[in-house]
C-alpha cells in the first residue's frame, strides 16, 4: 500500500481529512473521489492500496458506413440484435457443457452445479463499498451460497488488486476467515495492501514469479490547498462547533496536534493489519513487522519471506482446492453476480421513460468508470 493512493470511502461532516489511510501502492485508478463538498467536510478513512499496471484503453471500431433508409437501418439493427444473442447462447451452451473445464456462471450457477465442484470468486480492482466480489457485501453473497452448495468443496479467489478502503479489506478479511470450507488464492499480477490482507485469511496462498504481493502499510492523505486559495483570491469562512472540525477540509494545514491524531489512528489501523496478517499467516507479529515497509515483494520473494506458499497457476490453486477438500477432482464454476452491464443497461433502456437515455448513459458511465 503506498502513500499514492487515497481513501475511496467518505463520509460526510465529519472533519476529517478528504483523503484517507490506504494501503501504501495504490493505483491511479485508485484514487478518491471526487465528490462535492457539503456544509460539513468528508471524512478521511484510512486505505490500504498499492501501485497497479496500466492497461491500454480498447480502440474504437471504425464506424460502419452509413446506411440510406429508415428501413434497411431498422433491420441492420434487428438482425445484428438477433444474431449476437443466437452466438451469446451457443457460446454459453458450449462454455457450460464442458465437463471439468472452467466455464461461465449462469444466471443461477447454484441451481446449475452437479457434482464436486470448486467455485472460483474474482477480487479484481479497488477494494470498495460497491457491491461487487471486490467489496463485503458482493463476496459475502457468494460465500454464502457457496457455503450452502453441498456440491461446491472449496473456493478459490483469483486475486488481481492494489487494494483499497481499509474498513472494507477488514469486513472481507473475516468473511474469508470464518468461511468453512477450504479457501486457496491464485495470485494475479498484484495482491496488495487490503487485497493481501484478505488472502493473508485464506488456507494456501499461490503466487507467479512476477507478482506483486504484500504492501503492508497503512497511508491517509491530506491536501492543503490554501496557497493555491490566496494565489487565485478566494477566501474560504468555516463556522465550525469545535476547532478541528473543518480538519484536512484542505482551506487551512493541519494544526500539529491534528496530524498526531491523525498519525495515530494511521497507526492503530496499521496494528489491526498486522495482527490480521499474522494470524492468517500463522507467524509471528514481530515477523511481519519487519515485512510492513508499504512496498510490495516479487512472487518469489513472498514464498521465501512466508506471505506466500508457492508458486504456481489458477489451475494448480483449483488442484490443490480439491486436495484439501478431500476429492480427487472437480469441475470449476465462477461465482459472481448474474447481472452484467450490458443487461442492466438493456433493462433501463427498456423502461418508458422520457429520460430513459440520459439515465442509462449515467448509470452505464458510473459501472465502468469513466468521466
Amino acid at each position: 500500500m503506498t502513500d499514492q493512493n487515497q481513501w475511496q470511502n467518505q463520509a460526510w461532516g465529519t472533519g476529517q481529512p478528504q483523503g484517507a489511510p490506504a494501503v501504501p501502492g495504490a493505483s491511479p485508478a485508485a484514487s478518491p473521489l471526487q465528490g462535492q463538498q457539503a456544509q460539513s467536510q468528508p471524512q478521511a478513512q484510512p486505505t490500504y492500496a498499492a501501485p497497479q499496471p496500466a492497461y491500454a484503453a480498447p480502440v474504437a471500431p471504425a464506424p460502419a458506413p452509413k446506411r440510406r433508409g429508415w428501413i434497411v437501418g431498422l433491420a441492420a439493427v434487428l438482425a445484428f440484435f438477433i444474431l449476437g444473442a443466437a452466438s451469446i447462447a451457443s457460446c454459453t451452451a458450449v462454455m457450460t457443457s464442458s465437463v471439468g473445464a472452467f466455464s461461465y456462471e449462469s444466471p443461477s450457477w447454484a441451481d446449475t452445479v452437479t457434482g464436486d465442484t470448486v467455485g472460483i470468486i474474482n477480487i479484481d480492482g479497488t477494494i470498495q463499498y460497491d457491491g461487487t466480489t471486490s467489496s463485503p457485501e458482493g463476496l459475502k453473497a457468494q460465500l454464502d451460497a457457496a457455503e450452502q452448495n453441498p456440491h461446491i468443496k472449496a473456493v478459490v479467489l483469483r486475486v488481481n488488486s492494489g487494494g483499497g478502503v481499509a474498513t472494507a479489506g477488514e469486513e472481507m478479511s473475516r468473511y474469508v476467515r470464518d468461511f468453512s470450507k477450504p479457501v486457496v488464492v491464485s495470485c494475479a499480477s498484484l495482491d496488495a495492501s487490503a487485497a493481501y490482507m484478505i488472502s493473508s485469511q485464506a488456507d494456501y496462498i499461490y503466487t507467479a514469479e512476477t507478482s506483486a504481493v504484500g504492501s503492508i502499510g497503512v497511508i491517509m492523505s491530506v491536501t492543503d490547498l490554501s496557497g493555491l486559495y490566496e494565489k487565485l483570491g478566494i477566501s474560504v469562512d468555516n463556522i465550525t462547533s469545535a476547532d478541528a472540525k473543518d480538519a484536512g477540509g484542505g482551506n487551512r494545514p493541519l494544526t500539529e496536534e491534528e496530524r498526531a491524531w491523525y498519525q495515530a489512528q494511521v497507526d492503530q489501523i496499521n496494528d489491526v493489519f498486522i495482527e490480521t496478517v499474522a494470524e492468517g499467516r500463522n507467524m509471528g507479529e514481530d515477523a511481519v513487522l519487519a515485512l510492513a515497509n508499504g512496498l510490495t515483494y516479487t512472487g518469489i520473494d513472498a514464498v521465501e519471506n512466508g506471505l506466500a506458499d508457492e508458486i504456481g497457476t489458477l489451475e494448480q490453486a483449483v488442484a490443490k482446492a480439491c486436495e484439501l477438500a478431500g476429492i480427487p477432482d472437480a469441475d470449476t464454476v465462477y461465482l459472481q453476480s448474474s447481472t452484467s452491464d450490458l443487461s442492466r443497461l438493456l433493462d433501463i433502456m427498456g423502461e418508458q421513460n422520457e429520460d430513459t437515455t440520459t439515465r442509462a448513459l449515467k448509470e452505464l458511465e458510473d459501472r465502468v468508470g469513466l468521466e
